[in-house]
């Protein structure tokens, strides 16, 4: 579980304000003999991380959440765009071989499968291109519109989605990675990817911002 370490005036000001919440800055302040602008960074990161409410005119008060609701209210203000990264998509015409090359050459799981006007057509993963391979036939001659998986059964996403709500697809589906799409009058134009590393890399911020 992400945890933030508190320093000890911090933890002080929890039970301060635990016990006589609400409570205005000022009286904190008073309680601890120090003065108001030295105590804001640490109500900023009390009230940032969580623990603490704020109410102009009313003052501070214990949110009484515990730190699997904050890390909870934290993983549900990511979206999607703050980690989708650049998607590799190739044209529905082209071979297998060709696809097998450039899964390869582009170090990726997951390719999207577009058309000549750039909407997505489908998707291929790595069990498609091996399930393709095993046969006999020349992969030169086989178009990737023939093994990928055609929409509408494509899993996407949109930039403004919860990144939480996608990891649940990835699981669901037992999938590596989406297409991050947006729809224009034509169908579903691919600006981005979400795969299972961006979601690692978001819980590694997430620990690294001490939450």
């Amino acid at each position: 579980m992400f945890k933030i370490e508190l320093n000890k005036r911090q933890q002080h000001i929890l039970e301060i304000v635990k016990q006589n919440g609400p409570i205005t800055g000022e009286h904190i302040a008073d309680q601890l003999n120090l003065t108001r602008a030295t105590l804001r960074p640490d109500l900023a990161i009390l009230t940032m991380a969580g623990y603490l409410d704020a109410r102009p005119r009313v003052g501070y008060f214990f949110s009484g959440k515990s730190e699997t609701q904050l890390l909870t209210d934290n993983l549900k203000k990511i979206i999607v765009k703050d980690y989708q990264s650049i998607p590799v998509v190739v044209n529905d015409s082209i071979s297998v071989y060709d696809a097998i090359c450039t899964m390869f050459l582009e170090d990726v799981g997951t390719l999207f499968v577009v058309d000549k006007e750039a909407i997505l057509k489908g998707v291929l993963s790595r069990k498609d291109l091996l399930r393709a391979s095993i046969g006999k036939q020349e992969l030169t001659s086989i178009p990737v519109n023939i093994i990928m998986t055609r929409m509408p059964n494509v899993t996407m996403c949109t930039k403004e989605d919860l990144l939480i709500d996608v990891a649940k697809r990835l699981i669901d589906k037992q999938i590596d990675a989406v297409p991050v799409v947006k729809e224009t009058e034509k169908g579903y134009e691919v600006t981005g990817r979400i795969t299972k590393t961006n979601i690692a890399k978001a819980f590694v911020a997430l620990a690294d911002d001490g939450i």
